[in-house]
């Protein structure tokens, strides 16, 4: 089957995304980074350390997903780019909080700066310019 054929088949459409987050070793740990440091409180948190998921202003879900690998192995990641109204102010926060600012980078759209959660997954503060 050559992929022009695949395409009439399909009989649904991607409507948006439900939820995107990481993979933790610990879920307390990070659940306790992500409160302490971004700001964010749990819409939900799951028994026996399996991790935790946060309702976000904008209507989208983040995730956290620990417990074991009894869902999927973990493996830490880069993916998410969090939106931040100021990321200056961002940026100062994190740091005055001893945290190392991996990298920061300026693009034509966007401003970002890259820090490492306690898990080892790269969380990008990220603030799109006017267009």
């Amino acid at each position: 089957m050559q992929l022009g054929e695949m395409g009439a088949m399909r009989t649904f459409s991607i409507t948006g995304m439900d939820l995107s987050g990481y993979m933790v070793k610990d879920a307390a740990r990070a659940i306790a980074f992500y409160r302490e440091v971004l700001g964010l409180e749990p819409a939900r948190v799951y028994p026996d350390n399996r991790g935790a998921e946060y309702e976000l202003a904008d209507g989208t879900t983040f995730g956290l997903w620990g417990g074991g690998g009894f869902v999927m192995p973990f493996q830490p990641s880069n993916g998410i780019l969090f939106a931040v109204d100021d990321l200056a102010a961002a940026v100062s926060a994190v740091k005055a909080r001893g945290i190392l600012v991996l990298m920061e980078n300026e693009t034509p759209v966007c401003s970002m700066a890259m820090i490492d959660d306690t898990e080892g997954n790269i969380v990008t503060l990220h603030k799109r310019k006017p267009t």
